[in-house]
């Protein structure tokens, strides 16, 4: 009679222990939600599915609830890439400034190619030598293309502004060179220039000034600008 009592006693006890497991599997214990570092109240776990207050979701993200007759609408504002929530984002920083070194020593080169170009349409107005060819536009092509790959270097600010007057120099001299062999072609076999054109040309005179300054600008290291770059 007692044994069997016992095992009684034991599918009883069994019976309980299998129902609480139930229990406990259905409903797991609440835990904290944490929205970027704030409170966003309990998630409840519960048949394999996670619930949250959406109100107070809404006010940990500085959102709104709108009750709908058939829907709730939960709008979260967008999230700052920099900076804290809710905050504007700090200006970008500003270039540094100076004339970097790498960038510097390419412009030096390229003003030499330059002055080699400026050098041999000249030629046309020192020995009135007649244009054959097309010498000038490979000048001016291998000289523009050198000069878009020195824009590349150019990383600060000053290194921006100096870029801008290697740009000037190059439209000045190119407009010259064009005028220079137009006029020399527009010319007969007998006509001549003037064997004092190149001391006498403002255009020219304003083209080598701008090209001196910003030699001995770039070689300084520090940027500054002149009325003849412009």
């Amino acid at each position: 009679m007692r044994r069997r009592q016992a095992i009684w006693y034991s599918v009883l006890g069994g019976s309980f222990l299998f129902l609480a497991g139930i229990l406990l599997a259905q409903k797991a214990p609440d835990r904290d939600l944490i929205v970027n570092g704030k409170p966003a109240g309990k998630v409840v776990r519960m048949d394999g599915h996670s619930y949250v207050d959406v109100e107070t979701l809404a006010q940990a993200t500085n959102g709104s609830v709108t009750l709908e007759p058939d829907r709730i609408v939960l709008t979260i504002p967008a999230a700052e890439t920099n900076g804290a929530p809710g905050e504007a984002n700090p200006p970008a920083a500003p270039p540094p400034d100076g004339l970097t070194r790498n960038f510097a020593s390419q412009a030096i080169g390229e003003l030499a190619e330059m002055r080699e170009w400026r050098g041999a349409i000249g030629t046309i107005l020192t020995y009135n030598v007649p244009v054959v060819g097309t010498w000038p536009q490979d000048y001016r092509d291998r000289v523009k293309a050198d000069l878009d790959q020195l824009s590349v270097t150019a990383m600060t600010a000053d290194d921006q502004a100096a870029m801008q007057l290697l740009h000037n120099e190059f439209s000045n001299l190119s407009q010259w060179a064009s005028n220079v062999v137009s006029t020399r072609d527009s010319l007969n076999a007998t006509d001549t220039v003037r064997p004092d054109a190149m001391q006498s040309d403002p255009v020219l005179a304003k083209i080598s000034q701008c090209s001196r300054f910003l030699s001995s600008m770039l070689v300084s290291g520090t940027f500054a600008d002149n009325p003849s770059c412009h």
